[in-house]
């Protein structure tokens, strides 16, 4: 059957189509039952599962990005100690054959040791404290020029 047969064939049953076709009665009671008795249950949904859901998945959600920030930033303790050890090795490694000038200055280096300890100590309670940052570069400094200035003062060098 082609396209306009069809069509045809469609506006001629429903041109011949008896229109005065009335329900039964008992059909009508049905219906309205149906509906009088009916709850809307899509209206009714509990709430708690979803609120649940919701904050499970804000409080994943915030630890994940709070992970994500504390692994990402460097520990600035950490690289800086790791810059100074090497550095004092270094220098310690250089002045091993070489007398020093004082009997004294290994004491020295092991008060500003404790004052390197006694820094990190505070930095653990505020890591991102800036003025005992800078102490403790200071500390490391100090170290770094008490082997120095021990070893090869400045009046061997001229």
């Amino acid at each position: 059957m082609s396209k306009q047969n069809f069509d045809d064939y469609l506006n001629e049953s429903l041109n011949n189509l008896n229109k005065d076709i009335a329900p039964n009665k008992p059909l009508w009671a049905g219906i309205e039952h149906a509906i009088v008795t009916a709850k809307p249950s899509a209206n009714k949904a509990p709430l708690w599962p979803k609120l649940t859901a919701i904050a499970a998945c804000s409080v994943a959600a915030l630890l994940a990005v709070n992970m994500f920030i504390n692994n990402n930033e460097p520990n600035q303790v950490m690289v800086m100690s790791d810059y100074f050890k090497a550095q004092k090795q270094s220098l310690l490694v250089q002045y091993k054959n070489q007398d020093a000038l004082t009997n004294n200055w290994q004491a020295q280096l092991q008060e500003l040791e404790e004052a390197e300890r006694a820094i990190k100590q505070a930095l653990e309670n505020e890591p991102q404290n800036q003025a005992l940052l800078t102490m403790l570069a200071q500390v490391y400094q100090q170290q770094l020029d008490l082997i120095n200035k021990v070893h090869a003062p400045r009046w061997q060098q001229i």
